[in-house]
C-alpha cells in the first residue's frame, strides 16, 4: 500500500473524511498513478481523449447523394459530469433519477462512479454498428 492510500485511510479512521471522499481520493490517486503489475514492462496506451461517431451513407431517399456525419465529442465532458455528480446534494439526485426514469432513460446518477466512465471509454476502443442501411456505415471510437 503506497503511503498517499495509507494517509486518506487514515483520515477515514479518525473521521476527518467521509467514505465517499475517501472512495473519490482513492479513485483519484489511480488514475494519476496506474499500478503495473510487478516485472511487467508493458507499455501503456495512450488516454484517449475524443469520443468520435461516424456516420456514412451513399444514397438518401430524398436523392440527396452520399452524405457524411462526423461528431468528437471531448470524452472530458463525461469525466467532468461524473464528478459534477458527486456535488449534488442526495435529494437532488433522487429527483433527477426519478425524471430521468419516468423520461424512459434508466440511468441511476447515485450509482455513477469515475471508474464506469472509464471502463466505458476502454470498451468503446472501436465499435462498428450495424444499420439497416447496406450502404451506410456508422462507428463509434475513442482517439
Amino acid at each position: 500500500m503506497n503511503e498517499q492510500r495509507r494517509q486518506i485511510l487514515e483520515m477515514l479512521a479518525e473521521g476527518k473524511i467521509t467514505a465517499d471522499e475517501a472512495e473519490r481520493l482513492i479513485e483519484a490517486l489511480q488514475r494519476e498513478q496506474p499500478e503495473a503489475p510487478p516485472g511487467a514492462a508493458r507499455r501503456r496506451k495512450a488516454r484517449p481523449t475524443y469520443l468520435r461517431v461516424v456516420v456514412n451513407w451513399q444514397e438518401s431517399t430524398g436523392g440527396d447523394g452520399p452524405g457524411r456525419v462526423n461528431v468528437r465529442v471531448p470524452l472530458q465532458l463525461l469525466r467532468a459530469g461524473v464528478r459534477l455528480t458527486s456535488l449534488v446534494p442526495p435529494q437532488a439526485l433522487t429527483r433527477v433519477n426519478a425524471q430521468l426514469s419516468r423520461s424512459g432513460v434508466p440511468i441511476d446518477l447515485t450509482e455513477l462512479r469515475q471508474r464506469d466512465i472509464e471502463d466505458l471509454i476502454e470498451q468503446l476502443d472501436e465499435v462498428d454498428i450495424d444499420v439497416d442501411d447496406p450502404e451506410a456505415s456508422v462507428r463509434v471510437f475513442c482517439e
